[in-house]
Order: C-alpha cells, then sequence, then structure tokens
C-alpha cells in the first residue's frame, strides 16, 4: 500500500474503522464495520456518504462554453452543445474503431465545461483531451477538491438542512451552492441508481463537511463493495469490466447517450473517434448485446463466468462482466453480453460454476427501478 495515493478523507476512513484496499491507484474504503449487506440496504433506504475523490474533475475552458462545447464534440459522440446551462450528461471516449476509452459525466458551467472522469483512466484521459484540444481549449486538472457523493431517497432532506437550495435542483441539474460555508460544486447525480447528489469541495474542506452529513441520523459512511453492487443492481456499467475498449456503445447498450443530433440524419452526425463504426451499429444492430442476467438459485455468479446456449456441448457464447448478490433484489443478479439472438428477456442460458452449467435467466435491466428526481 506504500505506493497508493491517498484522498484528503483518508484520516477520517481509519478513524471511522475502514477497511482500507487498493483500487484505481489509491487506497480507498471497500467498507466499514456496518458491512457491506448493511450499507447497501442503509442507502437504498436512507442515505449514504461515499468519498468518490479518486475520480478526475477537469475544467475545459475556450472563448465561449459553445467554442469549448464545440471542440469537445470531436471526442465524444455526444450533444454538448446542445447541454443547457446549469445542467450535466453522460459521455463516452472513444476509440477509432469505437471501442469505449471511458465513460464520464460533463457539465455546462456557463463558461466552461467541468468533466469527471474515472480514477483508473484519468491520466489517459487528460493526455488525450490535452492533446486533442490545446491550445485552443484550456484542459485543466482540477487537483485541490475532493469529491463526495450522498445518495439514497433521504439525501435531500440531509442536503438541504445545509442549504435550502438542494432541493430545488432535479436530476441532472449542475450549480454552485453553499453548503454551511463550504462552496460546493453539487449536481443532482450519482451512481446507485438512488436520488442524491455528487458535491466537489476544496480539498481542505472536505473532513469538515463529511462529518457534518455523517452527524445526520440517516448518513452512514459507505465503501466501494455497497457501490458496486448498488451500481451493479441499476444495471450501470462499471469501466474495464462492463465496458472497455473492445466494447462500443451500441452492444454495451448505451445507444441513448448518442443524442439524434450525433447519428446519421442528425445536424451534427459523426465527427467523433470511431463514428463509422458506431452509426453502422445504430443503423444495422450490434452482434452481442449487455444483458441483465439472473442465476437459479443462491450462488452468485462473478465476472469471468462463461456462458453456453445449451446445457451440454457446444461452445462459449459469452461471459458475465459483473456479478454477485444483489441484496435488494435478495438473490444472485449479474450482467453480461451474449449473442443478440439470445438477448431477449426470459431466454435461459448457461453459466458454468466449478464445472457444471446453471440455468441463468436474461433479464431486463435494471434489477431495481431508479429513484431518481426529474
Amino acid at each position: 500500500m506504500a505506493d497508493l495515493l491517498r484522498t484528503p478523507l483518508y484520516d477520517l476512513h481509519v478513524e471511522l474503522g475502514a477497511k482500507m484496499v487498493p483500487f484505481a491507484g489509491y487506497e480507498m474504503p471497500v467498507q466499514y464495520p456496518l458491512g457491506v449487506m448493511k450499507e447497501h440496504t442503509h442507502t437504498r433506504e436512507k442515505a449514504g456518504l461515499f468519498d468518490v475523490s479518486h475520480m478526475g474533475q477537469v475544467i475545459l475552458r475556450g472563448e465561449s462554453y459553445d467554442a469549448a462545447a464545440r471542440a469537445f464534440e470531436r471526442l465524444v459522440p455526444v450533444d454538448v452543445l446542445g447541454l443547457g446551462e446549469g445542467r450535466q450528461r453522460y459521455g463516452l471516449f472513444l476509440n477509432e474503431q469505437g471501442g469505449i476509452l471511458d465513460d464520464l459525466m460533463f457539465a455546462n458551467r456557463g463558461d466552461h465545461l467541468f468533466v469527471v472522469v474515472n480514477a483508473a483512466c484519468k491520466a489517459q484521459d487528460i493526455a488525450n483531451m490535452k492533446a486533442a484540444l490545446e491550445p485552443d481549449i484550456r484542459v485543466t486538472p482540477v487537483e485541490d477538491r475532493a469529491l463526495l457523493a450522498l445518495q439514497g431517497p433521504a439525501a435531500e432532506a440531509v442536503l438541504t438542512e445545509l442549504s435550502p437550495d438542494a432541493a430545488n435542483m432535479r436530476f441532472m441539474d449542475v450549480r454552485t451552492i453553499d453548503l454551511d460555508g463550504v462552496e460546493a460544486w453539487v449536481s443532482r447525480s450519482g451512481y446507485t441508481g438512488e436520488d442524491g447528489y455528487e458535491i466537489s469541495v476544496p480539498a481542505d474542506q472536505a473532513d469538515q463537511l463529511a462529518r457534518k452529513l455523517l452527524a445526520h441520523d440517516d448518513v452512514q459512511a459507505i465503501g466501494l463493495g455497497a457501490r458496486d453492487s448498488l451500481r451493479l443492481e441499476a444495471g450501470l456499467c462499471l469501466y474495464g469490466h462492463d465496458i472497455d475498449t473492445d466494447t462500443l456503445p451500441v452492444e454495451a447498450g448505451l445507444i441513448w447517450a448518442i443524442q439524434k443530433v450525433r447519428r446519421s440524419g442528425g445536424e451534427r452526425s459523426g465527427g467523433f473517434p470511431g463514428g463509422q463504426q458506431v452509426l453502422a451499429q445504430i443503423a444495422d444492430g450490434a452482434p452481442r448485446k449487455r444483458v441483465g442476467l439472473r442465476p437459479d438459485g443462491r450462488a452468485p455468479m462473478r465476472e469471468g463466468v462463461e456462458l453456453f446456449a445449451e446445457a451440454e456441448g457446444g461452445g462459449v457464447i459469452g461471459k458475465i462482466t459483473s456479478g454477485g448478490f444483489g441484496p435488494t433484489v435478495g438473490g444472485p443478479v449479474a450482467m453480461g453480453y451474449v449473442p443478440a439472438e439470445l438477448a431477449a428477456p426470459g431466454t435461459t442460458i448457461y453459466g458454468e460454476l466449478r464445472g457444471k452449467r446453471q440455468p441463468v435467466t436474461v433479464t431486463k435491466l435494471p434489477f431495481v427501478a431508479a429513484n431518481f428526481k426529474r
């Protein structure tokens, strides 16, 4: 652990009794004494506080927002120019074959773009943005801010106690809010499927804010273990597992992230890396699809489990990319890729566990319906 980085909340995690593990180059809390199952349930029922300060925060600034947006559209297959001020959107960096380099969030902050990228990819993402956008667009990594996520049905009530402005935000709104003396860049978003907020704050005030939030009876500190089970039940991709450089957006079930203006026939069609391949899959369909999977019985099927069309014989047709026990569902859940002809909900396929094939039912995602405030 000696070479790992630490977030501004490291000392607080240790004080709270967290089990720390290596993750994306950082020493991060995987769970607290409450335990993963109870942390998961607490987030679904009340509010969980996550440290996501390992993520990359980046500001893109040009002569205007429109200038930055037009430049950024050269890197993502998403409508950046049409995003309203104070709004946020999900995006994707693609390679020349249409494979996914990373998924990200970006916001229109009036005179600049604010981008949040995955921790494991942030050095590569920042280098790519600098190479593609500078000098016309200044790419500035934000090194002096932490990032917290407050997630769950009680999140609004909790945050409103520090600022009434929080209650006036809807899903994917972004604004600057004074949280009891702390200047916070707040988005009403998160990666659990629950209502909640992601909160960027000055690094030297992160501990202070986290303690205020944790002092509320409805808030518990939540680690990476429950974060993973929550996003899996919500049917959300984890980069490096469910999506990677060999995965195109359409087969990943992310076609919704490509607005019509960027598709064939749209006003700003194509013009992004891998555009030809991606637009072809939108038109013709993908040969494989990411699907939800419900293994029979109680034994979870985890990442890497091979999938087969039949109970006996035949070759591998796909594999599980994420899997585990879903506490809210009350049984094992998984996601993976299967041929398009086997992707219909209700289809029975088979996963091989310890040399034996067990039935798995293809299921519509998400496993647990989203609870966003729209």
